[in-house]
């Protein structure tokens, strides 16, 4: 093959040893040989597309939605799965659509309450090895494979975040919307803890550990409420929807 030659496909230019034997179309439509591709990183960037894509037409036309957070450990008979249901059964009664990540435990307890209560019932689901699926009080139910595409949806497509007693996952969710509020990547999005007695203690370690270290703003710390009133925590969400929400100092 002369070196000279030059190949195109789409954006990129290939030239001499890199320009491949086949065409696109020949092995598109060759059904002979590996399906090695289907692992390959321009095809995983397709599978990403297509979950944002499916995210977004499904949730456009949601309408004001809240997402709510908490362990998929919490048991029915655990007080933190009757705040929950209240949580979403309040939400609804205030014009919102709920989405939480569809699985059991506090998830389920707010999917539950939306929908007992008439609302929007949303779950965005993720592929894990010991993901049992949707819980069966989501009436809209999304699917993900990548967690980076789903927290998307999580917070563009809510005016705010409610955050019962969770662990690793919560956390996650819950320390990603405030550094974006933090950083200013949001605008008046309201972050509401929901239980003392489980938050209390982590925002005692930011304001006498981390605050008192200097690595974060204490007054950053003020962007999280903090409450055990379900109808407090809507009112906040509330408030916030109206321009009253903690704001940085300049």
């Amino acid at each position: 093959m002369s070196e000279n030659l030059e190949y195109h496909t789409g954006p990129v230019t290939l030239r001499g040893s890199q320009v491949p034997p086949t065409t696109t179309d020949q092995r598109l439509l060759d059904s002979r040989g590996p399906v090695d591709w289907l692992h390959a990183d321009p095809w995983r960037v397709m599978r990403i597309q297509s979950e944002f894509v499916e995210g977004f037409g499904a949730l456009a036309e949601l309408g004001p939605a809240v997402s709510v957070f908490g362990s998929a450990r919490t048991r029915p008979d655990d007080p933190a799965y009757a705040l929950g249901v209240k949580v979403g059964r309040k939400l609804v009664e205030a014009g919102y659509a709920v989405i939480t990540g569809g699985g059991p435990g506090a998830m389920e307890a707010a999917n539950k309450g939306a929908l007992e209560a008439g609302g929007t019932s949303v779950g965005l689901g993720i592929e894990l090895p010991f993901e049992q699926g949707l819980n069966r009080y989501v009436d809209l139910g999304v699917n993900f494979r990548y967690f980076f595409a789903r927290k998307t949806m999580f917070v563009k497509y809510a005016q705010g975040f409610i955050v019962l007693p969770g662990g690793f996952g919560t956390l996650d969710e819950l320390f990603e919307a405030l550094t974006l509020v933090q950083t200013r990547k949001v605008t008046s999005f309201p972050l509401v803890l929901m239980g003392r007695d489980y938050w209390g203690g982590l925002l005692d370690w930011l304001r006498g550990t981390a605050g008192a270290a200097g690595t974060i703003n204490l007054q950053d710390i003020d962007l999280l409420r903090l409450t055990d009133d379900a109808d407090e925590a809507v009112d906040i969400i509330l408030r916030a929807e109206n321009g009253h929400v903690p704001q940085r100092p300049e």
